[in-house]
């Protein structure tokens, strides 16, 4: 038979592929193969040099377990300091001191150098709190449009400065908080039937401000999934401090 043209690398890859008898037939040739092996110029015979690729493949595989470990404990860690907190806002005597309460959980459970909060639309009994403090319109639209948390650079956010030290944050993080979770029909029905509350249903009635002298403690490529759940467990307790209509 005429072969026409130069045979290539991938004629002869695909021969090999498709012929799975050929090292069968041409065993003196398949240990006779030398290659070079990738840890150092020396030749190796294909077989050492698949047990090296075996070796490596084992090791990432290891790696990628630790991974998985290391990734599990640290999640396991957030539950548990996350369960603390909300053993705390439980054990609130007052539904008065439950901001307080729960800043000073947040605070010492998660490391957070500052934080604050402000809520609007509150019940009479809770005017005037430190909390209940006039944010403004614009604020409560940014608390309405956050869908999720904020998480950045300290740019000037007017809420920065509700912080102890906002001249020393450099990275916010601005969590809104609402009664519901989500936002419109779906919202709707997280709510117990017969109750009404302030705010309407998806609306944020409060927002929570973490801050860190640390750029990237809260950058904006970071997950939220924590915050949220932070959010919700945050304004489903807060939600007593609301007139019940």
């Amino acid at each position: 038979m005429t072969i026409q043209g130069a045979i290539t690398e991938g004629d002869i890859a695909n021969y090999l592929a498709n012929t799975p008898g050929f090292f069968e037939r041409q065993a003196e040739l398949l240990a006779s193969i030398q290659l070079t092996s990738p840890h150092g110029q020396r030749a190796v015979s294909l077989q050492e040099r698949q047990m090296e690729m075996l070796r490596e493949k084992i090791k990432l595989l290891e790696r990628e377990r630790m991974a998985m470990i290391r990734h599990g404990r640290e999640n396991e860690a957030i539950a548990d300091r996350l369960h603390r907190v909300i053993r705390a806002i439980l054990l609130a005597r007052t539904p008065g001191g439950l901001p307080v309460d729960l800043l000073q959980s947040l605070q010492h459970e998660f490391l957070i150098p500052q934080a604050a909060i402000r809520l609007w639309g509150l019940a009479d009994d809770y005017q005037g709190l430190p909390y209940a403090a006039d944010v403004g319109d614009e604020v409560r639209s940014l608390a309405d449009g956050l869908a999720l948390p904020f998480c950045g650079l300290n740019s000037g956010h007017a809420p920065a400065a509700w912080l102890d030290d906002p001249s020393t944050v450099m990275s916010i993080a601005l969590v809104p908080l609402r009664v519901s979770v989500g936002s419109g029909a779906a919202a709707d029905a997280d709510l117990p039937a017969g109750s009404a509350f302030g705010p309407a249903a998806g609306a944020a009635f409060g927002l929570l401000v973490l801050g860190s002298p640390d750029p990237t403690r809260y950058s904006a490529d970071m997950g939220t999934e924590f915050l949220v759940r932070i959010g919700e467990v945050a304004g489903a307790a807060l939600s007593r401090l609301l007139p019940v209509r």
